[in-house]
């Protein structure tokens, strides 16, 4: 049982529950018919973690498939492909790349590698999705995406913001104008992990650690979304872990619209994942926003509170499939979606190094 806030409701589930509630939710329920719209793809996977699990459970609920799995460890991968009907194992990754029934691979192995798998599945002339964040730092991503441009494929970042039907809806409503200027941008995103082993992955600068890579990358992403323009001034202080990756921050940045953007990120205590947007007439508030469905519009006139749904939280990783194949098939909006991840990286990038975080691949 979910544990008690103290004001009625329950308190925010973390992100493996939370995945798991969501996909309970339309388990046995007809699958929309406006998800999919584009030709569809045959797709393989790169890694068999968490990430994995939840995109096999996402085709299967469309009763899609994924065509081929590679692992780093084969007999994970075996496990992997018998509990989702996987029809092939690969032994390498280079022999994935190779597979020529094999039109798009989602990458969801650490952040630390995407960059290595990134350049062999490009090169290979396969279309890809990859797991936030994207690469390690700019550098990697404008590399990435030159080689999508030579190969004529598709790069896509899998960071559920982009691909959410309700920041669709909300954009649009805002684009037309009916919300006014969008003036601030608040949002926070807290989560817990325990110091007692500062090996994991989310303190561990060998797999690239630290709340900015894991964590910051949704309300960056989410704040860009809404902005008129990329940030042209950011300031920031921030703690770090023992094992010098990024543990707790503040930042603000403005663009040169004068819009401005206040975010709190922290690996070290629990907050809700909370993002209010300021316009003239209203403002929007959204909770656990990463990959949430539903928003609620407070109007300044007189107060009003309306209520915006769109998408179902369980369907998030259709959305980032989905749109990937609207871009294979020529749709602007969705290849657009790599210029807000550009955007994100560069600020991502500076502030790290501002911090003096490091990853090791960074130093050779």
């Amino acid at each position: 049982m979910a544990e008690n806030n103290g004001s009625g409701t329950a308190a925010p589930l973390d992100a493996a529950a939370a995945a798991k509630a969501a996909f309970a939710e339309v388990t046995g329920e007809p699958f929309p018919t406006d998800i999919y719209t584009a030709p569809q793809l045959s797709w393989a996977v790169i890694g068999c973690g968490v990430i994995a699990n939840q995109m096999a459970t996402s085709l299967a609920l469309s009763g899609r498939h994924i065509r081929g799995v590679a692992n780093r460890t084969r007999e994970k991968a075996e496990t992997f492909a018998e509990r989702y009907g996987v029809e092939r194992v690969y032994n390498s990754v280079e022999e994935l790349y190779q597979d020529p029934d094999v039109d798009a691979i989602y990458i969801t192995t650490p952040h630390n590698t995407h960059i290595r798998y990134l350049r062999g599945a490009l090169a290979a002339g396969k279309h890809v999705l990859c797991e936030k964040s994207i690469t390690l730092n700019s550098e990697e991503l404008d590399e990435a995406r030159a080689l999508a441009r030579e190969n004529n494929v598709v790069l896509m970042d899998a960071t559920t913001i982009l691909h959410m039907p309700l920041y669709q809806e909300l954009l649009r409503r805002a684009n037309a104008g009916e919300f006014g200027a969008m003036n601030l941008a608040q949002l926070n995103f807290g989560s817990y992990k325990e110091y007692g082993d500062l090996t994991n992955r989310f303190y561990n600068p060998k797999l690239a650690g630290g709340a900015m890579l894991d964590i910051g990358v949704y309300a960056l992403s989410l704040m860009r979304l809404f902005m008129a323009s990329q940030p042209t001034e950011v300031v920031s202080l921030a703690n770090l872990a023992s094992t010098g990756v990024d543990q707790t921050s503040g930042i603000v940045c403005r663009n040169r619209e004068g819009q401005m953007g206040v975010l709190s990120l922290t690996l070290h205590s629990k907050q809700p994942k909370c993002a209010v947007l300021s316009f003239d007439r209203c403002y929007v508030e959204v909770m656990d926003y990463p990959r949430a469905d539903v928003a609620t519009i407070v109007w300044t006139e007189d107060g009003r509170r309306e209520e915006v749904r769109a998408g179902r939280s369980g369907y998030a990783l259709c959305y980032e499939i989905a749109d990937l194949e609207r871009a294979v098939a020529g749709d602007a909006r969705a290849a657009g979606l790599i210029d807000y991840a550009a955007d994100v990286m560069q600020i991502m990038t500076r502030l790290r190094r501002e911090w003096g975080v490091v990853y090791p691949e960074e130093r050779a």
